[in-house]
């Protein structure tokens, strides 16, 4: 086994930081370390209070669900076993696995109830939350108006689980695969409060443990030895390195210092192939970017102003010319590729109209809505620090400017932390964004923009007959039904233009060549677990 290549002079010096500050890092140089870069700072570990697709990353790599995906993005048993679901669809009951936290503290049933009951604590202000309000009594919990012991959730025993639902939720076993519903250890989340993710405190179920953290340098976890296959891991350790500066990165790499990354400059793919042949890796993926117009204030309240701005827009140059290659216009907000959506897609009234005939239409709707050379539009468009996103924001601007002179918009860059914590407080005029599936159906796109759901609702757009058409398809048992339904709603949410879709992406990591156990998968998700160093023949022999 080719041991240096994923332990260099840097991450032994880590090592034996860790182990001052009584993490227990070893500074042995058989030690394998897997270096992992992130695209932004992490502000939480709490799966409770967790909402980025980064942080995801390495709370992944500690916790487990009752499910889990395979490298390719198959749902397997997890701290489930099996389960069984009542005729309905309503009841599910999960047999546990027989396992313990990392402090060998029995996991039971009641963790998990602990854990669903928290996230939909109005005191934690979960941005994910109504991610599960299709748990029986979550929403009422979430708004104070039931008490927890009324949630759909209930230990049977330690070992066995149930939960009710609201409505039939034939997506249910990937949901339960994300990290809203993974297990917390109630007796350290009650003894150290929120202090209970640093790493003098936290316990996991998962295969890593946390045991250093030090925002601008960086995140360290070890194996669990108590994780049930602990044996089958290949890595002692995985750094996690938060790194915005995709420059930065590709010199990482060169550098030795480096062996995953979570994004590249997809410009630059070309490039890449050539310096660092078999490192690029991209998948078409359910991640759609799309950009927000804040419909509750002005000018964007009025839906004229939006969808001019949606209409000068051009899409096909920005893929063509700007993006990363792979990447798709978006005329729908969902995904192509998703699970249970087979009927006739969406998609805007406009996409028919050429070019020119886009700008013309714009500019009427905009001086209909009252502005002109002597009214000038005039707006913010914020957007991400990060990835494809800086190269796209200019063209916008430019192509807003083709409507007419006097539509004036002005680019803002952000942090990618900080922007999104705008878009989740409203504090914005238009912005992009992005989202990613948590799990593979339509519902998980077009819940963002369903009136109840809250802060991931960042225009806080609402039409009840929007909401109906979603409520109508939740309670739809008839799969062909259900995405009739969906794709009513989504046709009504596209003309009333509360986002703007741009393009649909493939996912896009850096993964050394001399790892095995990466797979490809739409939703991007890539556990450490599922990873090894590559054995050479000469290696191999020398095994046997």
């Amino acid at each position: 086994m080719r041991l240096n290549r994923f332990f260099t002079g840097t991450a032994l010096a880590l090592a034996l930081v860790v182990s001052a500050c009584g993490g227990g890092g070893s500074s042995d140089d058989d030690t394998l370390t897997l270096r992992r870069g992130i695209s932004a700072k992490v502000d939480t570990l709490d799966p409770h209070r967790s909402s980025a697709a980064w942080e995801n990353i390495i709370i992944g790599d500690m916790f487990l669900g009752l499910t889990q995906h395979t490298a390719d993005g198959q749902v397997i048993p997890a701290m489930a076993e099996s389960w069984t679901t009542s005729e309905d669809g309503l009841v599910w009951t999960f047999t546990l696995r027989d396992t313990t936290w990392s402090d060998g503290v029995p996991l039971t049933a009641e963790d998990f109830v602990f854990a669903l009951r928290r996230i939909q604590d109005p005191a934690i202000a979960s941005q994910y939350s109504s991610l599960l309000y299709i748990i029986k009594n979550a929403q009422p919990l979430n708004e104070g108006r039931v008490a927890p012991e009324e949630l759909g959730v209930r230990a049977i025993d330690d070992r066995t689980l149930e939960i009710t639902l609201e409505e039939p939720a034939p997506y249910l076993e990937g949901l339960l695969t994300h990290y809203t519903t993974y297990p917390v250890p109630r007796h350290i989340v009650e003894q150290y409060g929120e202090a209970w993710v640093q790493p003098e405190n936290i316990e996991v179920n998962g295969p890593y443990k946390l045991v250093y953290w030090v925002t601008g340098d960086q995140l360290v976890t070890e194996k669990n030895p108590a994780f049930y296959e602990a044996d089958s891991l290949c890595f002692e350790r995985v750094s996690y390195f938060e790194l915005e500066d995709l420059a930065a990165v590709e010199r990482r790499i060169e550098a030795g210092e480096l062996d995953i990354n979570n994004a590249f400059d997809g410009g630059r793919k070309a490039e890449l192939d050539r310096r660092l042949p078999g490192w690029a890796r991209t998948t078409p993926g359910l991640l759609t970017t799309y950009w927000s117009f804040n419909s509750s204030e002005a000018p964007f309240d009025d839906i004229r102003v939006r969808k001019a701005l949606a209409m000068a827009l051009d899409r096909e140059y920005l893929v063509e010319n700007v993006l990363t290659p792979g990447f798709v216009p978006a005329y729908s907000f969902v995904p192509p590729g998703i699970n249970n959506y087979e009927t006739d897609r969406p998609e805007v009234s406009w996409k028919s109209l050429s070019r020119a005939e886009r700008l013309v239409e714009a500019r009427s709707l905009l001086e209909d809505a009252g502005y002109g050379p002597d009214n000038p539009l005039r707006f913010e468009y914020k957007h991400r620090s990060t990835d494809d996103n800086p190269k796209a924001a200019p063209v916008a601007q430019a192509n807003w400017n083709e409507i007419a002179p006097w539509v004036d918009a002005q680019i803002l860059r952000q942090d990618t932390k900080v922007l999104y914590a705008d878009l989740r407080q409203s504090n914005f005029q238009v912005s992009d964004g992005a989202w990613l599936a948590d799990y593979n159906d339509p519902l998980n796109f077009l819940y963002l923009l369903d009136s109840d759901t809250g802060q991931q609702n960042y225009g806080n757009y609402a039409n009840p007959e929007y909401d109906r058409l979603l409520e109508a398809a939740s309670q739809e048992r008839d799969l062909t039904r259900r995405a009739e339904l969906f794709a009513e709603a989504e046709k009504i949410m596209l003309e009333d233009h509360p986002i703007t879709p741009m393009w649909f992406q493939v996912t896009k990591n850096l993964v050394d060549p001399n790892l095995e156990g990466w797979a490809e998968n739409a939703e991007d998700n890539h556990r450490s677990r599922w990873l090894c160093p590559k054995e050479t023949p000469a290696e191999a022999t020398d095994s046997e």
